[in-house]
């Protein structure tokens, strides 16, 4: 691959080209530069490359690359948009690649730009002969807001390949389960009036506060239904994260709004949540005079389990040294899994440091990454059977 340049360049190469993505439109940047220096150090190898454009936005695309061909392979995943940073409350530039401290500081090096200039190191001397099964890169865009990057995958049913990995930020320990997570906002509109007379309007703001108590009620239910030891917070949550209403003292407040995080085990369908959700505030609400509106302000994330038995799973597990984990955050592997793949999420990152100023990635993490990386190649692709 005489294209592709050493390993520290690479990631400041990546880390220096912005690619924000948020739904706040002032701060979307869109990952297309960094697709296409992929596309552009990958061009000159074996790998086939593909770049597929989002439906509807030209800044933003998903790459596959592959190397070798069959049905199995391996797949190896990340995502290259990064959250907007906090301004002035940084140490050292984002968007150049610091060595300090025995660590490389960056937006992006954690979570998770780094894990595809680290796979790329890991095939940096394969051809496409070496290959029993192939191995595939795969890159995608907006995984920090809408998924549109995985959702286009799961459309177009690409990439095709029996195991993956996605390099999410877990400490280089093997995770099989996370937690699934849906966001919704709930609208109240009651009716105005002066604050002498309760009798003249019809509070929004006092409706609401009965819903959130029938909301704390379907919670406690949920958590009492639903337990799995295997996560540090091992039932469901229900967090109550934004409320607005009203516009002064002393008028009946008209319109109320909250805002919801739920984040379900595996096991539980976000859609039927999402009804049943609804269906709590109606009731709750039945009968007042008050207006209900619901919208989603995500289409949500599956939860995602990998059966423990699965030869992704023990062989990250042998090779890690570590059990495999559940975790609270989310993923794009529900929807690799929705190609069939069996996936395991493992980074070199800490979660610790994502989404914070002076993200960094320990230098001490770079050569395991790439040694088990090589391992997993090795063992899927090369040999064509588990090194178990």
């Amino acid at each position: 691959m005489s294209n592709i340049p050493p390993l520290l360049p690479m990631l400041e190469a990546l880390i220096s080209t912005p690619s924000v993505s948020s739904t706040d439109k002032s701060l979307d940047q869109g990952n297309i530069a960094v697709i296409e220096q992929l596309a552009e150090w990958l061009d000159d190898s074996d790998f086939e490359v593909e770049i597929m454009p989002l439906p509807g936005d030209r800044k933003k695309a998903n790459l596959i690359a592959t190397l070798g061909s069959g049905t199995g392979g391996l797949v190896l995943s990340g995502h290259t948009d990064t959250v907007p940073y906090d301004e002035g409350k940084w140490k050292h530039d984002p968007f150049s690649l610091t060595q300090a401290d025995q660590r490389l500081y960056g937006l992006g090096t954690s979570d998770m730009k780094a894990f595809l200039a680290l796979a790329i190191e890991a095939s940096r001397d394969l051809h496409a002969g070496d290959l029993q099964e192939p191995l595939i890169l795969l890159a995608t865009a907006d995984e920090e807001t809408s998924m549109a990057g995985a959702k286009a995958l799961v459309d177009c049913k690409l990439p095709r390949a029996r195991h993956a990995i996605i390099g999410e930020p877990t400490g280089l320990r093997p995770v099989r389960m996370h937690k699934g997570i849906l966001m919704e906002a709930i609208r109240l509109q009651g009716r105005s009036g002066h604050s002498s007379d309760p009798a003249l309007g019809n509070s929004a703001l006092e409706a609401m506060y009965t819903v959130i108590g029938a909301l704390r009620t379907w919670r406690k239910e949920l958590q009492k239904k639903h337990i799995d030891p295997s996560f540090a917070v091992p039932v469901p949550t229900l967090n109550l994260g934004h409320i607005h209403g009203g516009d002064n003292p002393n008028r009946i407040c008209p319109e109320c709004e909250l805002h919801i995080d739920l984040r379900p085990l595996p096991g539980m369908d976000l859609q039927e949540l999402r009804g049943e959700l609804q269906q709590r505030v109606l009731l709750a609400l039945r009968d007042s005079g008050i207006q209900v509106s619901f919208e989603s302000l995500f289409d949500g994330v599956p939860a995602m389990e990998t059966p423990a038995s699965a030869t992704i799973v023990q062989l990250a597990e042998k090779l890690t040294g570590h059990s495999p984990e559940a975790v609270a955050f989310g993923t794009e592997a529900p929807y690799l899994s929705q190609l069939g793949m069996e996936t395991v999420v493992l980074g070199p990152g800490d979660i610790e440091q994502a989404h914070q100023p002076d993200e960094y990635l320990a230098l001490d993490r770079l050569a395991p990454t790439i040694d088990i990386l090589k391992q997993m190649v090795n063992s899927v692709c090369i040999k064509g059977v588990p090194l178990l």
